[in-house]
């Protein structure tokens, strides 16, 4: 028994110093990445000087092809796609979409994911064929609802870009935003003008991952950002007007879970 442990134990430190030595290679490293989004996205939004997109390149040398715009919801996600293809074509390897606050602000109803209707089906089971009477589901496709942009947009990817990875982001927590008299966005504490919390447009992008086959990185919870205490305040572009738009802090602190959470997803197929 003695000699089996001390010989165990050789083992272990012959093979120690071998995987001391390993190196792990993060699977989105020096790809070309494309990010659809809103103002967080936008590069030319004040308040962070570096956005997450660009900690990404500095860390992992991923080439950024951003698209995101300021005040864009759901329903520009297709428009944001075809500009993608027309410049840059099939040349990417993946795509991220962070979308859905501004939704949310401008009270899109949430709706339904699908509508019902009766059809005639053939059927066969146990060597027996027949036709039968079932309900089927079809996508909602409307831009009148969250669920309907959804639907549109990603029905648009998958079949604008079969083989390319699609990672859905959901949207962080919402402090407010005090630009002006025409501009004035409440927390995310107070239901919005179709009686909707910011959850219900965090939940339909989760629901979304199951419905169109793509992973969904819970940004909201997993960075940790949440302005409603003043304390978080400091990740955000000022304390008594803007804790809706990450500062250079708060976007690096976004960067941070997007690199751990990146690696659990191939990049490529």
């Amino acid at each position: 028994m003695k000699r089996t442990l001390i010989t165990y134990l050789l083992c272990i430190a012959t093979v120690l110093p071998t995987l001391s030595q390993a190196v792990i290679s993060h699977p989105w490293s020096g790809k070309k990445v494309a990010y659809f989004g809103d103002s967080i996205t936008d590069p030319r939004t004040k308040g962070a000087k570096k956005k997450y997109w660009g900690f990404l390149q500095d860390w992992l040398q991923i080439t950024p092809l951003v698209y995101g715009v300021s005040g864009r919801q759901w329903n520009d996600i297709p428009r944001q796609a075809n500009k993608l293809r027309e410049e840059h074509g099939d040349d990417f390897d993946a795509i991220l979409i962070f979308m859905g606050t501004n939704d949310y602000n401008n009270a899109v109803p949430i709706g339904e994911w699908y509508e019902e209707k009766l059809e005639r089906v053939e059927y066969g089971h146990r060597y027996t064929k027949r036709m039968e009477d079932r309900m089927r589901r079809y996508p909602v496709m409307t831009n009148d609802t969250y669920r309907g942009r959804i639907n549109i947009a990603m029905d648009s990817l998958k079949r604008m870009f079969p083989t390319k990875q699609i990672i859905l982001l959901t949207p962080i927590h919402r402090g407010g935003f005090y630009a002006n008299d025409t501009n004035w966005q409440c927390t995310e504490d107070y239901l919005n003008r179709c009686g909707e919390y910011l959850d219900a447009y965090v939940e339909s992008v989760k629901e979304a991952g199951e419905v169109w086959a793509v992973p969904v990185i819970d940004l909201g919870a997993l960075s940790g950002l949440f302005p409603m205490v003043d304390t978080h305040k400091q990740y955000f572009t000022n304390k008594d007007t803007d804790a809706l738009h990450p500062n250079d802090a708060g976007h690096e602190r976004m960067a941070r879970t997007l690199m751990y959470q990146l690696i659990a997803h191939p990049c490529t197929f």
